[in-house]
């Protein structure tokens, strides 16, 4: 900052008494002249570059103790605090989960009667079908699949996904 203002007002005044003022060696001044970036800020620069290509191949989720593994792993040595201070400097941030939703419960849901008692093999096919649920996180919140099973044969009788988690996403599922 200081040498950048000595050599914007070096036609006005001379340069030994704006360093004079400013509390810095000419000598200073004029080795910034001839290389204006240091060594460390050099290495700075190149690291970047490959924090930030670590950072978009995680999908802008790792963080510096994550992208300096895969520093590591890549053959570079550097410490996890350099890499937070260059990811801090350059306004580099992890994305951090996603945004909870809080639904309000409704009613309690009567439970349905045990049928099958733990007799998961059945004699015949289509005597007893099972059903799950699961959800798959993607950029854009979750996504519900409602899958139906034969337990005679094992293979999906029917499937449905659907943004809500409702009974909906399971009747699909049967019908299809």
């Amino acid at each position: 900052m200081k040498y950048a203002f000595i050599r914007d007002h070096r036609c006005e005044f001379s340069i030994r008494a704006i360093c004079r003022v400013l509390k810095v060696h000419f000598s200073g001044f004029y080795a910034w002249l001839s290389k204006p970036l240091s060594a460390r800020a050099i290495e700075d620069q190149r690291l970047l570059t490959l924090i930030r290509q670590s950072y978009i191949a995680s999908g802008a989720t790792y963080g510096s103790p994550w992208i300096h593994c895969d520093l590591r792993e890549a053959g570079e040595s550097c410490s996890v605090h350099r890499v937070a201070r260059i990811m801090r400097e350059h306004k580099i941030r992890a994305q951090i989960g996603y945004k909870r939703r809080y639904i309000k419960a409704g009613k309690p849901a009567n439970v349905a009667a045990n049928v099958l008692d733990r007799q998961f093999s059945p004699q015949a096919p289509n005597s007893a079908w099972v059903s799950d649920i699961t959800f798959v996180r993607t950029y854009e919140g979750f996504l519900y699949v409602a899958t139906v099973l034969d337990l005679f044969s094992r293979r999906i009788v029917g499937w449905s996904m659907d943004n809500n988690i409702d009974r909906h996403l399971v009747i699909k599922a049967l019908l299809t």
